[in-house]
């Protein structure tokens, strides 16, 4: 005897949820404990390793020399005048960057909502960032000489083009439906510019000049090989020369506690002018 299709019941197979995770949650909350010894563990463990090679003479002294050793380095660099080159370093990134978030994030936001503006820089921009900025070292030297504008210069190229970029991209991003509800609402080209795009593209300017500054301290070194007496590029080169290791990873050391502390700050900067804007991307 055979049951009829409509005296079978077909069990539907049980559901699987999606089981809670701690470390792989998708923008769940985090504790904070955690993440400090998460924070704790990156720093830690390398300078572990770093220590135990050193300390046990595993690697040379003239290729990695102890962290005491770069300590007392530091010590005697300070007492040499670091801080004269840290300031003077600062001075040059700063004038180099703030160069090219003048230039650079006008430039993105003219890009990203003009069609025509695109056409007109994109294809300036899409060649010379191609181009490795060293290239233009000598030119820069014959056309302003090898005063602090070289220097600044040399950052900016490094850094202008980035900003255009990814702004331009931030732009792009702004949904249509916005734009379409502004004009329906009586806007014109001005109160969409200034009133939609720019207010929406903020967060993401403070995004990508925090991104960007990290490039222009990478080409610190690059515009401090032009004629310069001072700095922390130049000390780098210096120690350099003398196979001095330990001077070397102490400026290196120096350069990421800055960028360190730049990052933070310009964080805290942007959660205080972007309250409305996600803080956890």
């Amino acid at each position: 005897m055979t049951a009829s299709n409509s005296d079978l019941h077909i069990v539907p197979p049980p559901k699987k949820y999606l089981q809670p995770s701690i470390f792989w949650g998708i923008r769940q909350g985090f504790p904070k404990r955690l993440a400090l010894l998460l924070m704790g563990l990156a720093l830690g463990v390398p300078l572990l390793i770093w220590a135990i090679a050193s300390y046990g003479g595993w690697v040379r002294p003239i290729f990695l020399p102890t962290p005491t050793a770069v300590v007392q380095a530091g010590i005697t660099l300070f007492q040499d005048g670091l801080t004269r080159d840290i300031l003077a370093s600062s001075g040059r990134v700063l004038g180099g960057f703030l160069l090219a978030a003048l230039v650079g994030v006008p430039m993105g936001i003219l890009m990203g909502t003009f069609e025509s503006m695109e056409s007109l820089f994109a294809p300036l921009v899409g060649t010379v960032r191609y181009m490795p900025v060293v290239a233009f070292v000598p030119l820069l030297v014959i056309w302003v000489g090898l005063g602090e504008l070289s220097k600044v210069l040399i950052i900016f190229l490094g850094v202008v083009l980035y900003n255009a970029i990814m702004v331009a991209d931030a732009v792009k991003f702004i949904p249509n439906e916005m734009i379409n509800v502004a004009y329906t609402l009586g806007a014109n080209r001005r109160d969409v510019l200034f009133r939609v795009i720019l207010p929406a593209t903020f967060p993401s300017v403070l995004d990508t000049l925090r991104v960007n500054i990290s490039g222009a301290w990478n080409y610190l070194v690059i515009a401090e090989l032009v004629a310069a007496q001072s700095g922390l590029g130049f000390r780098i080169v210096q120690s350099q020369r003398f196979l001095q290791t330990d001077k070397v990873l102490f400026c290196i050391a120096v350069i990421g506690g800055i960028g360190l502390l730049l990052d933070y700050t310009l964080r805290a900067v942007s959660r205080r002018l972007t309250p409305w804007a996600d803080q956890t991307r």
